[in-house]
């Protein structure tokens, strides 16, 4: 999709489940599931991990990177993590790009299944950053809180994910919202962990009809069964600073015409919202990437 002077692309890098109780929180089951029906047997839901591939300017900037393949076999197996059909690597191979070729990394959090991809195995067996040649992003307070987690949320923070990308210099903190480039703007969010960012595309020459914008709803909007306010994870720290966020920042994406694109929806890439019976609801899908096969 072209949004002004970028081209955007979802990449998806893998399968995996998480428990659908966590991530619909409070909403009882038959309600939730009534929007994301895609249950197996231990009560997990089928999650995408896709990264947003952002080009123009004469940059190559990749947003997230999904679970990796560092991952022990005990967690693959909890999490049923399944790179059969989906990697990094492929991904970019299929927009004629190496890992050498991107020139910026953003972190919107450091959760494993956000922040793993960026480092990897080399032939020896050490740990090294994916993006070499990249410029990675991160809020200042996400990676004070990813160093120094509660046991709340300690096993979704993984250092080897982050720390040697810090270690070769290639990490930059970022202290709160603003414009990373022209027209990427970053939106902090605190509820479901602290200093989290979502990324803004906008079309600021748009016309009439044509979306104004893309976000990357990281883990403020995981889903699009997640777009009802009260839908909040219970993997969120802050919960109520999660429902917060939502009251304020769904109705502005509403007003500024803004595409909502999910990182975890296993079937919807991005939709387009209007206001409904219940607060905003979905009016159009939107299609960012060829189907599979």
């Amino acid at each position: 999709m072209q949004l002004g002077q970028y081209n955007v692309h979802l990449i998806e890098t893998c399968r995996f489940a998480l428990d659908g109780g966590a991530m619909f929180g409070v909403v009882p089951k038959n309600l939730w599931a009534k929007g994301y029906p895609h249950v197996d047997e231990q009560n997990r839901i089928a999650m995408a991990a896709r990264a947003l591939l952002i080009q123009g300017e004469g940059r190559t900037i990749l947003v997230d990177a999904g679970c990796g393949h560092k991952m022990p076999q005990k967690q693959q197996a909890i999490y049923a993590l399944d790179n059969s059909r989906y990697t990094l690597h492929n991904g970019l191979a299929k927009h004629g790009l190496r890992p050498e070729d991107v020139t910026d990394f953003i972190y919107t959090h450091l959760h494993f299944d956000h922040a793993g991809g960026s480092t990897q195995l080399d032939a020896a067996g050490q740990v090294v950053p994916t993006f070499p040649n990249a410029r990675h992003y991160v809020q200042r307070d996400q990676l004070a809180w990813g160093r120094n987690p509660t046991d709340k949320d300690r096993a979704s923070f993984m250092p080897e994910n982050w720390e040697p990308v810090a270690e070769r210099g290639l990490l930059e903190e970022l202290d709160g919202d603003g414009e990373l480039f022209p027209a990427i703007e970053l939106r902090t969010m605190h509820g479901h962990t602290q200093g989290m960012q979502m990324v803004i595309v906008r079309n600021d020459s748009a016309t009439a009809g044509q979306p104004a914008g893309l976000v990357y709803c990281a883990d403020l909007i995981p889903t699009r069964a997640h777009l009802p306010f009260p839908y909040v994870m219970g993997y969120d720290n802050f919960p109520l600073t999660s429902l917060q966020e939502k009251q304020t920042f769904i109705p502005e994406a509403y007003e500024r015409r803004w595409l909502l694109c999910f990182e975890h929806d296993a079937f919807t890439d991005a939709v387009r919202i209007a206001p409904g019976k219940k607060g905003f609801e979905v009016e159009a899908e939107v299609q960012l990437q060829e189907p599979q096969n």
